[in-house]
């Protein structure tokens, strides 16, 4: 019970003590009125907290002298319809290939499964990698859209997902973020492979700093 429940019993009266003590427990424990609203508030915590690591943080991928350049990070306004539920097909086996990076190398990585799912009324699908001889605990999604080289970088973004026991899956393209090379070439980042490349715009989640075209209205 929270602190302002426990004002509520100590002030009541006895004799209304039951009808104070159920209106404070359904106070504190209803729901949000309006979940959207919940759900771009937490977003915006998380956006916040990466502007913060990255500007002041030891680790952080931006040169000092860029940062002015590329914080606070630019997002495309956060939609709940870019989160949507999704499917996880596991691959039989752990198939091998090699990614393409920024720096020209090859990236030993392993497909497995795919991600199915509906956005803007299109069946659609990603696949899921892990890097070679790790645990297929989180999930590797590499994407690039229609926004591709306009709106965002180039090269993808990327999406991170944990697995799931329960099997119940989202994509939440509102959290998908530009890889460290788009900051600093210095880093060495995977392209997605042919299979990862959406035939729709998703302006959701991370965009450029500075776009070669005007924002567009919404699709």
């Amino acid at each position: 019970m929270s602190r302002k429940c426990l004002r509520g019993w100590r002030m009541a009266s006895a004799a209304a003590l039951l009808t104070v003590c159920s209106a404070l427990v359904a106070a504190c424990t209803s729901t949000p009125a309006d979940p959207d609203a919940a759900y771009i508030e937490t977003l915006q915590a998380e956006r916040a907290a990466k502007d913060a690591a990255f500007r002041s943080g030891q680790n952080s991928p931006i040169l000092a002298a860029q940062r002015n350049l590329f914080l606070p990070l630019k997002y495309f306004p956060a939609d709940p319809v870019y989160a949507v539920p999704a499917s996880f097909a596991p691959s039989p086996v752990r198939t091998p290939l090699q990614m393409l990076t920024s720096n020209g190398k090859l990236r030993d990585m392993e497909r497995v499964g795919t991600l199915e799912f509906t956005l803007k009324g299109r069946a659609l699908s990603l696949g899921a990698f892990v890097e070679t001889g790790t645990p297929p605990s989180r999930l590797f999604v590499p994407f690039t859209d229609l926004t591709s080289g306009t709106e965002t970088y180039p090269a993808g973004r990327y999406l991170e997902i944990d697995r799931r026991a329960s099997g119940a899956y989202v994509i939440d393209f509102n959290r998908a973020f530009h890889p460290y090379c788009y900051y600093n070439a210095d880093y060495d980042c995977p392209y997605p492979p042919q299979g990862n490349r959406l035939p729709i715009p998703v302006r959701a989640g991370e965009k450029l700093a500075e776009s070669t075209i005007s924002a567009p209205s919404r699709d």
